[in-house]
Protein backbone atom coordinates (compact mmCIF):
# COMPACT_ATOMS: atom_id res chain seq x y z
CA UNK A 1 0.00 0.00 0.00
CA UNK A 2 1.25 3.61 -1.21
CA UNK A 3 1.96 6.12 2.04
CA UNK A 4 -0.64 7.96 0.82
CA UNK A 5 -3.25 5.70 0.22
CA UNK A 6 -2.68 4.29 4.06
CA UNK A 7 -2.62 8.18 5.26
CA UNK A 8 -6.30 7.82 3.61
CA UNK A 9 -6.89 4.59 5.51
CA UNK A 10 -5.55 5.93 8.70
CA UNK A 11 -8.05 9.00 8.77
CA UNK A 12 -11.10 6.53 7.78
CA UNK A 13 -10.81 4.98 11.13
CA UNK A 14 -9.42 8.30 12.70
CA UNK A 15 -13.39 9.82 11.58
CA UNK A 16 -14.94 6.68 12.25
CA UNK A 17 -13.65 6.21 15.77
CA UNK A 18 -14.53 10.02 16.05
CA UNK A 19 -18.12 9.88 14.65
CA UNK A 20 -18.81 6.69 16.71
CA UNK A 21 -17.61 8.71 20.08
CA UNK A 22 -19.92 11.77 19.32
CA UNK A 23 -22.99 9.60 18.21
CA UNK A 24 -22.80 7.40 21.56
CA UNK A 25 -22.53 11.33 23.44
CA UNK A 26 -25.39 13.09 21.16
CA UNK A 27 -27.04 10.69 19.74
CA UNK A 28 -30.25 8.80 20.58
CA UNK A 29 -29.47 5.93 18.50
CA UNK A 30 -26.88 4.28 16.39
CA UNK A 31 -28.69 3.97 13.01
CA UNK A 32 -27.04 3.73 9.33
CA UNK A 33 -28.38 7.31 9.18
CA UNK A 34 -26.59 8.82 12.74
CA UNK A 35 -23.38 7.27 11.59
CA UNK A 36 -23.14 8.80 8.06
CA UNK A 37 -24.61 12.21 9.49
CA UNK A 38 -21.68 12.41 12.41
CA UNK A 39 -19.26 10.48 9.76
CA UNK A 40 -19.59 13.77 7.74
CA UNK A 41 -19.78 15.66 10.47
CA UNK A 42 -16.71 15.24 11.35
CA UNK A 43 -14.58 15.13 8.07
CA UNK A 44 -15.70 18.72 7.42
CA UNK A 45 -17.23 18.16 4.04
CA UNK A 46 -20.66 19.73 4.58
CA UNK A 47 -20.08 22.66 6.60
CA UNK A 48 -23.31 23.91 6.78
CA UNK A 49 -24.66 20.76 8.16
CA UNK A 50 -22.36 21.06 10.75
CA UNK A 51 -23.68 24.64 11.71
CA UNK A 52 -26.76 23.20 12.13
CA UNK A 53 -25.37 20.37 14.29
CA UNK A 54 -24.19 23.02 16.61
CA UNK A 55 -26.76 25.34 16.65
CA UNK A 56 -28.87 21.90 17.85
CA UNK A 57 -26.68 20.40 20.07
CA UNK A 58 -26.07 23.65 21.77
CA UNK A 59 -29.98 24.12 22.35
CA UNK A 60 -31.00 20.64 23.46
CA UNK A 61 -27.40 19.16 24.14
CA UNK A 62 -28.99 15.67 21.70
CA UNK A 63 -29.60 14.78 18.49
CA UNK A 64 -33.07 13.01 18.48
CA UNK A 65 -33.50 10.70 15.27
CA UNK A 66 -36.31 13.38 13.96
CA UNK A 67 -33.07 15.90 14.27
CA UNK A 68 -30.85 13.18 12.30
CA UNK A 69 -33.34 12.33 10.20
CA UNK A 70 -33.78 16.06 8.56
CA UNK A 71 -30.21 16.59 8.73
CA UNK A 72 -29.64 13.36 6.08
CA UNK A 73 -32.19 14.39 4.41
CA UNK A 74 -31.31 17.79 3.84
CA UNK A 75 -27.70 18.00 3.86
CA UNK A 76 -26.30 13.91 2.66
CA UNK A 77 -29.60 12.95 0.19
CA UNK A 78 -28.88 15.89 -2.59
CA UNK A 79 -32.25 14.70 -4.30
CA UNK A 80 -34.59 17.16 -2.12
CA UNK A 81 -32.69 19.84 -3.12
CA UNK A 82 -32.22 19.01 -6.50
CA UNK A 83 -35.53 18.53 -6.48
CA UNK A 84 -36.74 21.88 -4.94
CA UNK A 85 -34.54 23.41 -7.60
CA UNK A 86 -36.38 21.44 -10.48
CA UNK A 87 -39.74 22.61 -8.74
CA UNK A 88 -39.15 26.28 -8.91
CA UNK A 89 -37.58 26.13 -12.54
CA UNK A 90 -40.69 24.02 -13.51
CA UNK A 91 -42.76 27.15 -11.77
CA UNK A 92 -41.07 29.95 -13.23
CA UNK A 93 -41.43 27.96 -16.68
CA UNK A 94 -44.74 26.77 -16.22
CA UNK A 95 -45.59 30.99 -15.40
CA UNK A 96 -43.88 31.99 -18.53
CA UNK A 97 -45.97 29.63 -20.56
CA UNK A 98 -49.15 30.92 -18.91
CA UNK A 99 -48.44 34.56 -19.87
CA UNK A 100 -47.62 33.67 -23.55
CA UNK A 101 -51.05 31.98 -23.65
CA UNK A 102 -52.61 34.78 -22.21
CA UNK A 103 -51.01 37.14 -24.45
CA UNK A 104 -51.80 34.73 -27.68
CA UNK A 105 -55.61 34.94 -26.27
CA UNK A 106 -55.25 38.31 -26.12
CA UNK A 107 -53.44 38.73 -29.74
CA UNK A 108 -56.66 37.08 -31.52
CA UNK A 109 -58.98 39.30 -29.93
CA UNK A 110 -57.62 42.13 -30.70
CA UNK A 111 -57.14 40.99 -34.21
CA UNK A 112 -60.85 40.06 -34.51
CA UNK A 113 -61.61 43.42 -33.20
CA UNK A 114 -59.45 45.10 -35.95
CA UNK A 115 -61.17 42.77 -38.35
CA UNK A 116 -64.66 43.68 -37.29
CA UNK A 117 -63.75 47.15 -37.70
CA UNK A 118 -62.44 46.99 -40.64
CA UNK A 119 -66.24 44.71 -42.14
CA UNK A 120 -67.63 47.64 -40.34
CA UNK A 121 -66.09 50.93 -41.91
CA UNK A 122 -67.14 49.17 -45.19
CA UNK A 123 -70.23 48.95 -44.44
CA UNK A 124 -70.84 52.72 -43.20
CA UNK A 125 -70.94 53.37 -47.05
CA UNK A 126 -74.43 54.15 -48.22
CA UNK A 127 -75.94 52.77 -45.10
CA UNK A 128 -79.63 53.00 -44.27
CA UNK A 129 -80.18 54.77 -40.63
CA UNK A 130 -81.46 50.94 -39.62
CA UNK A 131 -78.81 49.38 -40.36
CA UNK A 132 -76.01 51.93 -38.98
CA UNK A 133 -77.60 51.19 -35.20
CA UNK A 134 -76.93 47.65 -36.17
CA UNK A 135 -73.51 48.59 -36.84
CA UNK A 136 -73.21 50.62 -33.63
CA UNK A 137 -74.32 47.75 -31.36
CA UNK A 138 -71.76 45.32 -33.29
CA UNK A 139 -69.25 47.92 -31.86
CA UNK A 140 -70.21 48.44 -28.74
CA UNK A 141 -70.02 44.71 -27.83
CA UNK A 142 -67.23 43.91 -29.61
CA UNK A 143 -65.44 46.66 -27.79
CA UNK A 144 -66.44 45.51 -24.63
CA UNK A 145 -65.28 41.92 -25.01
CA UNK A 146 -61.48 43.61 -25.74
CA UNK A 147 -62.21 45.31 -23.02
CA UNK A 148 -62.78 42.09 -21.03
CA UNK A 149 -60.20 40.01 -22.60
CA UNK A 150 -57.68 43.14 -22.07
CA UNK A 151 -58.37 43.46 -18.59
CA UNK A 152 -58.36 39.61 -17.60
CA UNK A 153 -54.97 39.56 -19.26
CA UNK A 154 -53.93 42.80 -17.27
CA UNK A 155 -54.43 41.09 -13.75
CA UNK A 156 -53.42 37.89 -14.83
CA UNK A 157 -49.86 39.62 -16.27
CA UNK A 158 -49.86 41.33 -11.90
CA UNK A 159 -50.54 37.91 -10.79
CA UNK A 160 -47.71 36.69 -12.52
CA UNK A 161 -45.14 39.11 -12.04
CA UNK A 162 -45.67 38.61 -8.01
CA UNK A 163 -45.19 34.83 -8.81
CA UNK A 164 -42.32 35.22 -10.95
CA UNK A 165 -40.56 37.27 -8.67
CA UNK A 166 -41.07 35.06 -6.08
CA UNK A 167 -39.43 32.61 -7.73
CA UNK A 168 -36.35 34.88 -9.03
CA UNK A 169 -35.80 35.53 -5.43
CA UNK A 170 -35.96 32.40 -4.40
CA UNK A 171 -33.67 30.68 -6.84
CA UNK A 172 -31.03 33.98 -6.54
CA UNK A 173 -31.13 32.85 -3.03
CA UNK A 174 -29.88 29.16 -4.02
CA UNK A 175 -27.44 30.66 -6.10
CA UNK A 176 -25.98 32.63 -3.96
CA UNK A 177 -25.88 29.79 -1.24
CA UNK A 178 -23.80 27.74 -3.56
CA UNK A 179 -21.39 30.53 -3.90
CA UNK A 180 -21.00 31.36 -0.51
CA UNK A 181 -19.27 29.46 2.32
CA UNK A 182 -21.43 28.82 5.22
CA UNK A 183 -19.23 28.59 8.10
CA UNK A 184 -17.84 32.73 7.38
CA UNK A 185 -20.28 33.97 5.32
CA UNK A 186 -17.39 34.60 2.66
CA UNK A 187 -17.47 33.68 -0.77
CA UNK A 188 -16.02 30.30 -1.80
CA UNK A 189 -13.76 28.96 -4.10
CA UNK A 190 -16.35 28.63 -7.22
CA UNK A 191 -17.60 32.11 -6.87
CA UNK A 192 -13.55 33.57 -6.23
CA UNK A 193 -12.55 32.03 -9.19
CA UNK A 194 -15.75 33.34 -11.04
CA UNK A 195 -14.02 36.97 -9.83
CA UNK A 196 -10.80 35.71 -10.65
CA UNK A 197 -11.79 34.69 -13.79
CA UNK A 198 -13.63 38.40 -15.04
CA UNK A 199 -10.65 40.20 -13.57
CA UNK A 200 -8.39 38.04 -15.52
CA UNK A 201 -10.55 38.88 -18.98
CA UNK A 202 -10.65 42.94 -17.56
CA UNK A 203 -7.45 42.93 -17.67
CA UNK A 204 -6.94 42.11 -21.24
CA UNK A 205 -8.93 45.17 -22.02
CA UNK A 206 -7.67 47.51 -19.68
CA UNK A 207 -4.55 48.68 -18.13
CA UNK A 208 -5.64 48.99 -14.12
CA UNK A 209 -3.71 47.13 -12.10
CA UNK A 210 -5.12 44.00 -9.53
CA UNK A 211 -3.67 42.14 -7.20
CA UNK A 212 -3.91 38.46 -5.15
CA UNK A 213 -3.62 38.04 -1.32
CA UNK A 214 -4.06 34.29 -0.27
CA UNK A 215 -3.64 33.86 3.42
CA UNK A 216 -3.60 30.21 5.51
CA UNK A 217 -3.57 30.28 9.34
CA UNK A 218 -0.41 29.03 10.92
CA UNK A 219 -0.37 25.14 12.62
CA UNK A 220 -3.97 25.85 12.11
CA UNK A 221 -4.23 21.64 12.69
CA UNK A 222 -2.55 21.51 16.00
CA UNK A 223 -4.81 23.75 17.65
CA UNK A 224 -7.58 22.21 15.87
CA UNK A 225 -6.69 19.12 17.61
CA UNK A 226 -5.60 20.52 20.63
CA UNK A 227 -8.89 22.55 21.40
CA UNK A 228 -11.23 21.28 19.11
CA UNK A 229 -13.78 22.00 15.93
CA UNK A 230 -15.29 24.49 17.47
CA UNK A 231 -13.05 26.24 18.79
CA UNK A 232 -11.68 25.75 15.56
CA UNK A 233 -14.63 27.25 13.84
CA UNK A 234 -14.07 30.14 15.85
CA UNK A 235 -10.79 31.17 14.47
CA UNK A 236 -11.83 30.88 11.40
CA UNK A 237 -14.32 33.49 11.61
CA UNK A 238 -11.91 35.71 13.53
CA UNK A 239 -10.08 35.67 10.32
CA UNK A 240 -12.83 36.45 8.27
CA UNK A 241 -14.23 39.69 10.44
CA UNK A 242 -11.05 40.65 10.11
CA UNK A 243 -10.83 40.59 6.71
CA UNK A 244 -14.35 42.05 6.38
CA UNK A 245 -13.53 45.16 8.21
CA UNK A 246 -10.44 45.42 6.55
CA UNK A 247 -10.74 45.50 2.56
CA UNK A 248 -12.89 47.84 1.16
CA UNK A 249 -16.27 47.38 -0.73
CA UNK A 250 -15.10 46.36 -4.45
CA UNK A 251 -12.59 43.58 -3.14
CA UNK A 252 -13.65 39.78 -2.92
CA UNK A 253 -13.15 37.74 0.12
CA UNK A 254 -13.24 34.45 -0.07
CA UNK A 255 -12.42 31.06 2.21
CA UNK A 256 -10.89 28.15 -0.58
CA UNK A 257 -11.51 25.46 2.44
CA UNK A 258 -10.14 24.29 5.17
CA UNK A 259 -7.83 27.53 6.64
CA UNK A 260 -6.64 28.91 3.25
CA UNK A 261 -8.39 32.27 2.36
CA UNK A 262 -8.20 34.54 -0.64
CA UNK A 263 -9.11 38.36 -1.47
CA UNK A 264 -8.89 39.62 -4.89
CA UNK A 265 -8.28 43.26 -5.77
CA UNK A 266 -9.44 45.01 -8.50
CA UNK A 267 -7.45 48.10 -8.99
CA UNK A 268 -5.41 47.91 -6.25
CA UNK A 269 -1.52 47.91 -7.12
CA UNK A 270 1.01 45.67 -5.50
CA UNK A 271 2.30 47.85 -2.82
CA UNK A 272 -1.52 48.71 -1.68
CA UNK A 273 -1.96 45.11 -1.24
CA UNK A 274 0.82 44.52 1.12
CA UNK A 275 -0.74 47.27 3.35
CA UNK A 276 -3.89 45.58 3.38
CA UNK A 277 -1.83 42.13 4.29
CA UNK A 278 -0.03 43.66 6.63
CA UNK A 279 -3.17 44.89 8.28
CA UNK A 280 -4.91 41.98 8.12
CA UNK A 281 -1.75 39.95 9.77
CA UNK A 282 -1.24 42.39 12.79
CA UNK A 283 -5.11 42.76 13.66
CA UNK A 284 -5.32 38.94 13.73
CA UNK A 285 -2.03 38.60 15.69
CA UNK A 286 -3.26 41.58 17.54
CA UNK A 287 -5.99 39.22 19.52
CA UNK A 288 -6.27 37.55 22.09
CA UNK A 289 -8.90 34.60 21.31
CA UNK A 290 -11.50 32.62 24.34
CA UNK A 291 -13.15 30.25 24.80
CA UNK A 292 -16.58 30.80 25.00
CA UNK A 293 -17.57 27.87 27.09
CA UNK A 294 -14.92 28.72 29.80
CA UNK A 295 -13.82 32.38 28.82
CA UNK A 296 -10.34 30.43 29.52
CA UNK A 297 -7.62 31.92 26.98
CA UNK A 298 -6.43 30.30 23.84
CA UNK A 299 -3.23 32.60 22.88
CA UNK A 300 -2.97 34.26 19.60
CA UNK A 301 -3.51 33.01 16.01
CA UNK A 302 -1.33 34.29 13.72
CA UNK A 303 -1.30 33.90 9.66
CA UNK A 304 0.59 33.37 6.60
CA UNK A 305 0.71 35.87 3.84
CA UNK A 306 1.37 35.64 0.22
CA UNK A 307 0.77 38.67 -2.61
CA UNK A 308 0.94 38.69 -6.13
CA UNK A 309 0.59 41.96 -8.88
CA UNK A 310 -1.40 40.75 -11.99
CA UNK A 311 1.01 40.42 -14.73
CA UNK A 312 -0.50 41.09 -18.66
CA UNK A 313 -0.25 37.63 -19.38
CA UNK A 314 -1.33 35.72 -16.27
CA UNK A 315 -4.06 33.31 -16.45
CA UNK A 316 -5.92 32.13 -13.30
CA UNK A 317 -3.43 29.47 -12.27
CA UNK A 318 -0.42 31.43 -12.99
CA UNK A 319 -1.80 33.93 -10.99
CA UNK A 320 -3.07 32.24 -8.25
CA UNK A 321 0.40 29.88 -8.47
CA UNK A 322 2.69 32.96 -7.90
CA UNK A 323 0.88 34.29 -4.83
CA UNK A 324 0.67 30.55 -3.60
CA UNK A 325 4.40 30.34 -3.48
CA UNK A 326 4.87 33.70 -2.15
CA UNK A 327 2.70 32.49 0.94
CA UNK A 328 5.11 29.54 1.12
CA UNK A 329 7.70 30.79 0.87
CA UNK A 330 6.87 33.03 4.13
CA UNK A 331 5.64 29.69 5.51
CA UNK A 332 9.55 28.20 5.52
CA UNK A 333 10.97 31.36 6.36
CA UNK A 334 9.35 31.07 10.21
CA UNK A 335 5.31 31.96 9.49
CA UNK A 336 3.60 34.79 10.47
CA UNK A 337 4.83 36.76 7.80
CA UNK A 338 3.84 38.64 4.62
CA UNK A 339 6.35 37.76 1.40
CA UNK A 340 5.18 39.73 -2.04
CA UNK A 341 6.18 38.49 -5.57
CA UNK A 342 8.34 41.44 -5.88
CA UNK A 343 10.22 40.01 -3.10
CA UNK A 344 10.89 36.92 -4.68
CA UNK A 345 13.79 36.89 -6.69
CA UNK A 346 15.81 38.39 -3.78
CA UNK A 347 14.70 35.40 -1.21
CA UNK A 348 17.41 32.53 -0.81
CA UNK A 349 16.59 29.24 -2.18
CA UNK A 350 15.29 26.79 0.26
CA UNK A 351 15.48 23.35 -0.30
Amino acid sequence: MSGAGHEDRERSFVIAQRANELMRDYGSSASPQAYAVWYTYVSGRQPQMNEAIKRLTTKSGTLSDDDIAELYEAHIDRRQIEGELDRHNAGLISEVQSIMEMIDLSLGSTAEYGASLQAISRDLHDTTPNRLKDIVATLIVNTRDVSASNRTLEAHMRESRREIEALRETLAAARLESLTDPLTGLSNRKHFEEMLRNEIDEGARSPRPSSLILIDIDFFKRFNDQFGHLTGDQVLRLVAIVMRETVASGGTLSRFGGEEFGILLPGIGREAARVIAETVRTTIMGRELVKRATGESLGKVTISLGVAQRCSDDTIVSFIERADSCLYAGKRMGRNRTVDDAEMSALPEVA
